[in-house]
């Protein structure tokens, strides 16, 4: 027979008391919060909002681009015609015995397929072409109206692949799933499938893990480092999930697209590029929250952030950069596989447990929660609407 709460006695409520308490307390430590949503004080703090606004690595990714576009392409085939390399090279000065600086260099096999890769009188325009049209706009003034852009720029050459037709609506629910260790025997693969839309990032591993990733993709997002490997590859092939599953990524380094007009020559689905200025969103948000985060922890003021952070190397992650995503393109979004409790592997199919120094993971699980609890306080979404967020542990 079951007992009522009134028959329990003191100290067995105690102890469940104690239970829900402990709890509360792992999921919260799963993202590793300082404080509770109640206990800080959240505000938009205006000189912090200054500092993130400029990128220090501006001035060198500005020389990086204007040597580029200058650039002379160079192809030559070796090991018998196998392999192809191409290089873009400058030459500094007008002295000939000064060697010419090597700007990017890619060797690639070469398969018996027409137009693979693309001849270098044809692969050179499309170089410039496709960095200079990236370039001019990111050094465009940023707009708030570029999340509520993602619909045209990501959805719709999506939906047209996909034979579904051009809809202006957000897909209903989106899930992306993300690396962590915290995975394993979570038994999510069934939630994660159920949704419209799979995210998944950076090629990650699914199969043999199907019970706690799930198997379906919708869109693989990646850095454009992932690409550089996949150039490596016959027929450039960077399709974990299949040759029709499109690819989003973010230009980690201008050079990056040499990679993207020789894989794009042969992708089938749509290998797309995220816009810059939406890559700027993404930086400025996460670099308002590493600096608030160092202010409050430290008591110094965030002018001295750059003695605990390179800022020259300081980048949002590819997780953060996907949600943020996920909320131009969906009605609500669901996120699986962030996150870390002691012991869980960084990635949930390697061995993998330290985390790369160029993120801040702290500050963006700091954003998430605001996200979740104070949307309306993010720096720089001022306007924009973000959809209903439920994290899954």
């Amino acid at each position: 027979m079951k007992r009522s709460l009134r028959s329990l006695s003191l100290p067995l409520l105690f102890l469940i008391l104690l239970a829900c308490l402990a709890l509360r307390s792992a999921v919260t430590r799963c993202f590793n919060y300082q404080s509770n949503p109640e206990d800080r004080n959240i505000h938009i703090d205006a000189t912090i909002l200054s500092i993130s606004s400029h990128d220090p690595a501006d001035s060198s990714l500005q020389t990086d681009i204007s040597d580029l576009l200058k650039a002379s392409l160079e192809s030559f085939d070796t090991i018998g015609g196998k392999y192809r390399t191409l290089s873009l090279w400058r030459r500094i000065g007008s002295d000939d015995s000064v060697r010419p600086r090597s700007l990017a260099r890619i060797r690639l096999p070469i398969r018996a397929q027409a137009h693979y890769p693309p001849e270098r009188q044809v692969l050179l325009p499309l170089f410039r072409h496709s960095l200079a049209t990236w370039a001019r706009y990111h050094h465009a003034q940023l707009p708030y109206s570029i999340m509520s852009e993602l619909i045209q720029r990501i959805k719709r050459p999506i939906e047209i692949f996909n034979g579904r037709g051009d809809s202006s609506e957000p897909y209903g629910t989106c899930a992306v799933v993300g690396n962590s260790g915290i995975l394993l025997g979570s038994n999510h693969g069934g939630l994660i499938d159920s949704h419209e839309f799979v995210i998944r990032l950076n090629n990650a591993r699914v199969v043999g893990y199907e019970r706690d990733v799930g198997s379906k993709t919708s869109l693989s997002f990646v850095n454009s480092n992932i690409l550089h490997l996949c150039t490596r590859r016959v027929g450039c092939h960077c399709h974990p999930y299949g040759d029709n599953v499109p690819i989003a990524m973010y230009m980690c380094q201008p050079r990056h697209f040499l990679d993207y007009v020789v894989c794009n020559s042969s992708h089938k689905a749509p290998l797309l590029i995220t816009d810059p200025r939406f890559d700027n969103l993404c930086a400025q948000i996460t670099r308002y929250y590493s600096l608030k985060r160092f202010a409050d922890l430290t008591g110094l003021s965030p002018t001295r952030w750059n003695e605990t952070h390179d800022p020259t190397t300081f980048h949002y992650s590819s997780g953060f950069q996907a949600v943020m995503l996920a909320f131009g393109i969906c009605k609500r979004v669901s996120v699986f596989g962030f996150g870390k409790i002691k012991g869980a592997k960084h990635h949930y199919f390697t061995n993998q447990k330290a985390e790369l120094k160029l993120h801040d993971y702290e500050a963006e699980y700091m954003t998430y929660r605001d996200l979740i609890k104070h949307p309306e306080m993010i720096p720089f979404l001022s306007g924009f609407r973000v959809p209903p967020l439920v994290f899954y542990y």
